[in-house]
């Protein structure tokens, strides 16, 4: 397994390093024979906290298979521990359906897949929306250019791939990578389906009807 190890105005040096390649290492041999990548970030308590770090982790165990979380500490060894006890956590309880997915992940076949493209709009001019400072695409019709008015300006494609799975599939996938919404193909009905994370944390789903 690939790991990178990144800090934001925090020192990653040979010891941290090997602290997280190491405990990383334990849980993917546990859980994923196969992990492909994992993507470990530090940074300063976004707070201002005296002493506290902040670790990210994004495992990527598989096609189509995330694994996020975040972790906070002392120091970045004790904030990356913290992430990785949640990661770990996560995975026994899913446990049996995570390795059937690790297991048939590599052997499935093209078509249980298909590609959509995704897109990242720019805002639009006296629209913006910031949190925590950071600025947020808009996201209306207008504002994304789809009627046409070029309010919005696309700066990014890429292909995204839609999976096809169970309902509770979906809802898995969406727990372990810590994700806002998931479009999917419902493996029963074969319509585009949409699971989604409400603003009072239950989990929300959309069956589009067969056209």
């Amino acid at each position: 397994m690939h790991i990178t190890v990144a800090g934001k105005q925090v020192d990653t040096g040979d010891a941290l390093k090997t602290h997280v390649r190491d405990g990383l290492g334990a849980i993917a041999k546990k859980y994923f024979d196969h992990a492909l990548e994992a993507n470990v970030t530090f940074r300063r308590d976004a707070k201002g906290r005296l002493g506290a770090f902040n670790c990210d982790i994004n495992l990527k165990a598989g096609r189509n298979l995330f694994i996020r979380w975040e972790g906070e500490g002392p120091d970045a060894h004790r904030a990356f521990e913290m992430a990785a006890e949640h990661v770990a956590k996560r995975l026994r309880r899913y446990r049996r359906r995570v390795n059937d997915h690790a297991r048939s992940l590599s052997e499935e076949r093209a078509d249980t897949a298909e590609t959509a493209p995704e897109y990242v709009v720019s805002q639009a001019d006296g629209e913006e929306q910031e949190a925590d400072g950071v600025s947020s695409p808009a996201v209306d019709g207008e504002a994304a250019g789809v009627d046409g008015a070029g309010n919005g300006v696309i700066v990014a494609e890429q292909p995204a791939e839609i999976a096809r799975l169970t309902l509770s599939e979906a809802v898995m996938r969406l727990d372990l990578a810590q994700m806002a919404a998931l479009p999917f193909r419902n493996s029963g009905s074969g319509t585009i389906n949409l699971v989604y994370r409400r603003s009072d944390g239950c989990i929300g789903w959309i069956d589009l009807p067969a056209r």
